[in-house]
């Protein structure tokens, strides 16, 4: 059960394992719970070890409008109240290639995105007219990114203003201030292989459009009750589990000990 689920999310943590196959567990009579199946992955070497690496694509010293942090005592209730966006790099052996998101903070469900070969404005705002074309909801929405020249950009605070969507950014350096973009480029990178060296453009490209169909469509997350991205963006007043620093500092691997991320 387990193997047949990796084939298609192949990093997935043990606790999003076992929502998926409690079912058939519980159908075939099995009497395995969520402990011993961390004893059984163990056993069979079949445990996942969190990788962890970073890189830095903001640039943040320039001269353009900065805007104050609006999510700090924001609540969460509802899709498309709040999309945080960030962008990260990805690598083939012809070069890099950076991955813009733009991610609902509510519902973890990606909403639109740009892989490209630069760190252009022109390029996030692709990713920005990706997520409005995919937008449901026509309630208030704030926009939150890190203080990167693209997001302080004409052309995309432009596009922000002209939609009625509250502009909000980090004011500090520490990425626990946009924490679930950061989270959601490390679940793309770790769990889908997107942090491997790709042989070309068009491979890395055909791999994310699958990864991110999966990821939407597939993955639970345990910040929404174990709802998928889509399935999630659908509800409303769900009670989200909070990603803490704290919580990121003691993972270990694989959710295994009592300390997790909540995503």
């Amino acid at each position: 059960m387990v193997i047949d689920i990796r084939c298609k999310l192949p990093r997935l943590g043990t606790r999003k394992l076992y929502h998926l196959i409690k079912p058939k567990l519980e159908h075939q009579d099995i009497k395995v719970g969520r402990d011993k199946l961390f004893d059984i992955l163990r056993q069979e070497g079949l445990l996942i070890r969190k990788r962890r690496k970073y890189t830095k694509t903001t640039h943040s010293k320039h001269w353009m409008k900065k805007y104050p942090n609006l999510t700090r005592t924001l609540e969460l209730n509802k899709p498309e109240q709040l999309w945080v966006a960030d962008i990260t790099y990805l690598q083939t052996k012809q070069g890099h290639e950076y991955l813009h998101l733009i991610t609902d903070a509510y519902s973890k469900k990606i909403m639109g995105y740009q892989l490209t070969g630069n760190l252009k404005a022109s390029s996030t705002v692709k990713a920005l007219k990706m997520a409005l074309s995919n937008r449901k909801y026509k309630h208030s929405l704030i926009h939150h990114s890190d203080r990167g020249l693209q997001y302080c950009s004409y052309e995309y605070t432009n596009i922000l203003k002209q939609n009625n969507i509250q502009i909000s950014m980090t004011e500090q350096y520490d990425p626990y201030e946009n924490a679930i973009a950061e989270r959601v480029n490390g679940i793309l990178k770790d769990e889908f292989g997107l942090d491997q060296i790709f042989k070309n453009n068009q491979h890395l490209h055909k791999q994310l459009q699958e990864s991110i169909e999966l990821y939407n469509n597939l993955r639970p997350h345990l910040s929404i009750k174990m709802f998928t991205p889509n399935q999630a963006h659908k509800q409303q007043n769900i009670k989200l589990k909070k990603w803490t620093k704290k919580n990121h500092q003691k993972l270990a691997f694989d959710g295994s000990n009592n300390n997790t991320n909540f995503i």
